[in-house]
């Protein structure tokens, strides 16, 4: 999936280069925001935003055509620039990945039980424990769903509002960075899970997949969390935290 979205990006900014190359071409300090730009990039510590690009960029630079024209610049070599949930960052080529192994850190292994409750929380958001252990049709351990957070990748978003107020998940901006994700929407769908072969040929004709939504702004069912529902204070009394597996 990452390789074909540097790909489709390589092939849409192709297709606009002319435009690009007039826009930039009677400016004669072009080549110096290249590399301010280039530099900005390589120096950020995580991925950075347009609108911060623009504030560290001279008034009058066409940041937009600059980026388009250093993404298009990087295309083909060891190193991409891409855009991953509405930030831009400098990475390794897909298809160098395996060149890498030995000398990236060792990514840390989660769980069954991990995998299984981040894919519920990224396709069902907002969901509360008790969906969660719905769907798994196993109780949820509170171990799992830390481990998660303690990761970056799910956050606490609301209250639902319903009797006892359970708390609700979401994904963050962290989990799509990881996963190189530009927006939620760009997870796998039905017919892709199944061509991985992680979904049953079986399954009936009506089965759909959830469409995922990760907005910032709280659902009509959820109410804004509390001061004390900070992670560091939060405790979920739904059960115990011992994960019961079939």
């Amino acid at each position: 999936m990452s390789e074909n979205r540097v790909e489709k990006a390589a092939a849409g900014i192709e297709s606009g280069v002319v435009d690009l190359t007039e826009r930039l071409r009677h400016k004669p300090d072009t080549e110096h925001e290249i590399r301010l730009l280039e530099a900005l990039l390589f120096a950020a510590v995580e991925p950075i935003d347009i609108e911060t690009l623009r504030e560290r960029m001279p008034d009058d630079a066409d940041v937009s055509a600059l980026l388009a024209r250093l993404q298009r610049d990087y295309a083909g070599r060891g190193v991409n620039l891409v855009h991953v949930a509405g930030r831009w960052r400098f990475q390794t080529a897909p298809d160098l990945e395996k060149n890498l192994v030995d000398i990236r850190e060792a990514p840390r292994k989660l769980s069954k039980a991990a995998l299984e409750t981040l894919a519920i929380v990224a396709y069902h958001q907002p969901v509360t424990r008790a969906e969660i252990e719905d769907v798994r049709g196993v109780s949820a351990s509170k171990g799992t769903l830390d481990v998660l957070m303690e990761l970056g990748w799910i956050r606490l978003r609301g209250r639902r509002r319903t009797p006892g107020r359970p708390v609700t998940y979401g994904t963050t901006e962290e989990f799509l960075a990881h996963f190189n994700l530009e927006t939620i929407t760009d997870l796998p769908g039905r017919d892709d899970l199944k061509a991985a072969g992680l979904l049953d040929s079986r399954l009936p004709k009506d089965f759909e997949m959830p469409s995922p939504v990760m907005a910032d702004d709280l659902t009509d069912d959820e109410d804004p969390l509390d001061d004390m529902d900070e992670p560091e204070f939060f405790e979920d009394f739904l059960g115990d935290d011992n994960e019961v597996e079939d």
